[in-house]
């Protein structure tokens, strides 16, 4: 489908939806982005569903201002995946071991490493700045100077929610390995501290939802937000370069008599800030909820953990802001869900998966979520897709 355009305040809403059946809140978000100044396009994706400060599922084009609540608390957030050697009849009838020996390189949920990982030692992350990464840190924000070796020990760590790690097949039966996680607690921290500084300044004093206070070009607190935030982005795509090491590590040791390879690792965020330009106009493009989705740019867009993902390749949809959804986007809070679905409604939604199946992952049951099928079908104009794949391993926090 192409979109729906819906009437906004400054700016129509393009959206990658049927209208009637996104929910009330969700529009009365979109309605207050289309009210910013600032504000030079809104596209939404067929995953859009309410979000914490702005709708999550869209994209929000503005011309010199940027808004912190827009990017979201995991800055950085997104996908990594990569192709491998193995096939479906290389696994084991019993894949629990497997699953364990991830679960035993990469810690999950609140858990951290002991020590830092040394990335040198690791597949393919070898020479890519880390000094100079970490040199970084010493000019992000005061508020969290104190979180450097927290920090360090949560640098390839999954984190919890519905972040992921998952492994996978096509449907030429080729094994996939897939991951979902961002800038853990260092992101969610810096996040925090700039949205409570935007929200105290003068000129955003009469927005209609504070929570979409921004930050001005050409100002201190612009300048010290695009630092903290540029390196937050960084940290994220770092953090999950280092999961997917310490995953190919887990399955070359496991499968070291294949002599597994890889093909090159796809990597994208869906919680972040590029500057781009589009109309002639240089823009700050924000997607919470959304990938790029330039023209022969490839992505990641995951279902559930009982659903298929998606390898994709970008069409290029200026009117998209070259943009495509983030996943299948929820169709309940986490709350509705625990409250209508059981264990035993997990264990049947999961069938076939070598996964959690207790009380404290209901809220990521796949009935919370859209169908994948549908999103896909509704984004046609956005992207093309190269692979379909289904877990056949899911780990969560």
């Amino acid at each position: 489908m192409s979109y729906t355009e819906v009437p906004g305040v400054r700016v129509p809403i393009r959206m990658w939806t049927d209208p009637a059946t996104v929910e009330g809140a969700a529009l009365q978000q979109l309605r207050n982005i289309s009210t910013l100044p600032w504000l030079h396009g809104l596209a939404v994706m067929p995953d859009v569903h309410l979000g914490k400060g702005a709708t999550v599922g869209s994209v929000i084009a503005m011309k010199g201002a940027v808004c912190p609540a827009a990017v979201g608390v995991d800055i950085g957030c997104g996908m990594s995946a990569v192709k491998t050697s193995l096939t479906a009849r290389d696994l084991p009838d019993d894949l629990s071991r497997l699953r364990s020996k991830i679960e035993e390189a990469i810690p999950v949920g609140h858990h951290m490493h002991d020590d830092p990982v040394d990335p040198g030692g690791l597949y393919g992350l070898s020479g890519v700045g880390w000094d100079r990464f970490w040199a970084g840190f010493d000019e992000v924000a005061p508020a969290v100077k104190g979180r450097r070796e927290r920090a360090l020990k949560q640098m390839g760590t999954l984190g919890s929610g519905n972040h992921m790690i998952e492994l996978c097949l096509d449907r030429s039966d080729s094994v996939w390995l897939l991951l979902h996680s961002g800038s853990r607690n260092i992101g969610k921290e810096l996040a925090e501290h700039h949205m409570t500084v935007a929200r105290s300044l003068p000129h955003n004093q009469g927005l209609v939802d504070r929570d979409l206070a921004v930050f001005i070009a050409d100002t201190p607190q612009m300048s010290a937000y695009r630092q903290d935030l540029f390196w937050a982005q960084d940290y994220a795509k770092r953090n999950r370069a280092v999961m997917m090491a310490l995953f190919q590590d887990v399955l070359i040791r496991e499968f070291r008599k294949l002599k597994v390879t890889f093909e090159p690792v796809i990597s994208c965020h869906h919680n972040y800030v590029a500057e781009e330009r589009y109309d002639g106009v240089d823009l700050l493009v924000t997607r919470k909820g959304a990938i790029r989705a330039g023209s022969g740019e490839y992505g990641i867009i995951p279902g559930s953990m009982g659903t298929s993902s998606f390898i994709v390749r970008g069409l290029g949809n200026a009117d998209s802001f070259n943009s495509a959804s983030h996943g299948a986007g929820r169709k309940m809070s986490r709350t509705a869900a625990k409250k209508r679905f059981t264990v035993r409604d997990l264990a049947e939604q999961t069938r076939g998966v070598e996964c959690r199946k207790d009380a404290g992952v209901i809220d990521e049951i796949p009935g919370a979520y859209k169908s994948i099928e549908k999103v896909m079908e509704q984004q046609r104009d956005l992207v093309e897709i190269v692979a379909q794949i289904k877990q056949v391993i899911c780990i969560k926090g």
